[in-house]
């Protein structure tokens, strides 16, 4: 019979092995779904990871790939930040959402006003609001030990009542005829977060997320707080042993990824959303956990695993309008993608061994 014994010391080569071994296998499983669900399940398969970088609307599909990844990986660069350090940020969707309608609140003050600080100060504003938004966890676990788990997850759903209330009351378009959303900031130059080069899909979030990964990398490689991050997150007596002060660094890790997620939803709702709207957020804060753990909490995986789900999004968007695939179908082949990660990473620190049950 199969057993799992322990490994003396997490096995290198399974660790960088298990990630694409799971998308192997995420393709397999869901080849198996889409024939369940009476599609071709190569053809399936072939318009998620294909068509939208090489068929026939690949110049449609290209720029809309960095559109995607870029919210993703600037949200999955602050968590996994936390997550090395052992401090587990779930309520990234919320900061999302909350630098979303602060970002689009600073930019709607000035209307009609045309001036060249507006953008800037949206950009403060977006990273102020998902910063703040994270700290109601920091402050509840750092000073009265509750779990940041619950507490960001369930500040979520505040979030989302929040923008609600926002898309319906004060950022409400007056000039929207009662319904629902706040003028589109595509609309208002200064606000715009326009293409940097056209039909390319790259806006100042996606070189933030870019710039977001370069000093991640210098972070977690050459400064003294990376190496403080790690230790917590590996040894946690033997970080305190060595002075580093946990407290504070539950504030630095919730504080930047906050910001993080605060800054994608402030480039996401100025640029290819446009507006505050009830249906503004959809999912990325969650999706970004995925992302995180798939490109292993190191910077350069994870802009590699967020351009990998942006192509399931995009490639998703495209079978449910080609092929008539239902919507909940591509959720629950992305959801496959974090379960069979977690499931092969088991052999990083588990070997399988084949043992003889003695006749009784």
């Amino acid at each position: 019979m199969l057993r799992l014994e322990h490994r003396p010391q997490p096995s290198a080569r399974w660790t960088w092995l298990a990630p694409p071994l799971a998308v192997l296998i995420t393709m397999i499983a869901g080849g198996a779904l889409f024939a369940a669900l009476g599609k071709n399940p190569v053809d399936t398969i072939r318009t998620i990871f294909w068509d939208p970088l090489f068929g026939e609307f690949a110049f449609y599909y290209r720029p809309q790939l960095l559109v995607k990844a870029a919210p993703l990986i600037l949200i999955a660069i602050g968590l996994s930040l936390g997550f090395r350090a052992g401090i587990w940020n779930i309520g990234a969707e919320g900061q999302y959402i909350v630098g979303a309608i602060t970002g689009a609140g600073a930019g709607l003050a000035f209307y009609p006003l045309d001036a060249w600080f507006i953008f800037p100060l949206m950009i403060l504003a977006g990273a102020l609001g998902g910063f703040l938004w994270a700290m109601i966890p920091a402050v509840l676990r750092a000073r009265f030990g509750t779990n940041e788990i619950l507490v960001s997850l369930m500040l979520v759903y505040v979030a989302e009542q929040l923008l609600a209330k926002m898309a319906l009351g004060l950022l409400r378009n007056p000039e929207g005829r009662g319904f629902p959303g706040s003028r589109n900031l595509q609309q208002y130059a200064p606000a715009h977060n326009a293409e940097i080069i056209a039909n390319t899909g790259i806006h100042w979030g996606v070189l933030a997320a870019f710039i977001a990964v370069i000093f991640a990398y210098i972070l977690l490689a050459r400064h003294v707080l990376g190496y403080q991050i790690k230790l917590t997150g590996q040894a946690p007596r033997a970080a305190r042993f060595a002075g580093v002060n946990t407290e504070r660094l539950v504030f630095i890790c919730l504080g930047l990824s906050g910001a993080l997620a605060g800054l994608a939803g402030m480039f996401e709702v100025a640029g290819p959303a446009g507006q505050i709207s009830i249906e503004f957020n959809v999912g990325y804060g969650f999706t970004a956990i995925i992302v995180a753990f798939l490109g292993r909490l190191h910077p350069l995986g994870i802009q590699l695993a967020g351009l990998l789900m942006a192509l399931t999004y995009i490639g998703g968007e495209a079978a449910e309008s080609s092929l008539q695939l239902p919507a909940a179908a591509i959720q629950v082949f992305q959801g496959m993608l974090l379960f069979f990660l977690l499931a092969v990473d088991v052999l990083s620190n588990f070997r399988l061994r084949l043992s003889r049950t003695e006749a009784a």
